[in-house]
């Protein structure tokens, strides 16, 4: 592999048929395609027992890092229906939204602390401790003292958070990142 490849891959995100994300991340992989599949762990009820199953995070979306020679061979994969696009162009996401996501889906690992802070929605803000830290996203809604509904424009999507109070600041609008 040439070592410029690398410099030059990027992160989109591509459209899923629907419940076929794993199937699709899977091809991804046995073709070269690096693939991110964000998964969380949900308790299923089905009529004769309970199951814990992986579920994807954004069902009908999986991440794909790949440089331009890799873009038609991606859309050739069983199941892929197409890039998610903005203004025309296949969206490119970026590498440090890539591990916030990564690093959400470990937000289990903490301790939940009550605080009192006043937080107030439209705000842009990061999350400064935990497994979490370096999350930025604007602040849709609160829902109890340690629940956050926070939004990740880039990829436009929305997850409900759950941290400490404590561990969010409010970012100031030249903080942004872009």
């Amino acid at each position: 592999m040439n070592i410029n490849s690398t410099k030059n891959k990027y992160w989109y995100v591509v459209y899923t048929r629907s419940r076929a994300e794993k199937k699709v991340c899977d091809e991804m992989t046995r073709k070269g395609i690096e693939c991110f599949l964000p998964l969380q762990k949900r308790l299923r009820q089905w009529k004769d027992r309970k199951k814990w199953v992986e579920m994807p995070l954004m069902p009908g979306y999986c991440f794909v890092h790949i440089s331009s020679h890799e873009y038609d061979k991606v859309l050739q994969t069983d199941h892929v229906v197409c890039y998610v696009t903005f203004e025309g162009k296949a969206a490119v996401i970026p590498e440090w939204q890539i591990e916030s996501l990564k690093q959400m889906l470990k937000q289990y690992d903490f301790e939940v602390e009550v605080t009192h802070e006043n937080f107030i929605p439209g705000k842009m803000v990061e999350i400064i401790e935990g497994p979490l830290a370096g999350v930025q996203g604007e602040l849709l809604a609160i829902r109890g003292k340690n629940k956050f509904v926070l939004r990740l424009e880039q990829i436009n999507t929305i997850f409900t958070v759950e941290v400490p109070a404590s561990h969010l600041s409010f970012l100031p609008e030249e903080m942004v990142k872009n």
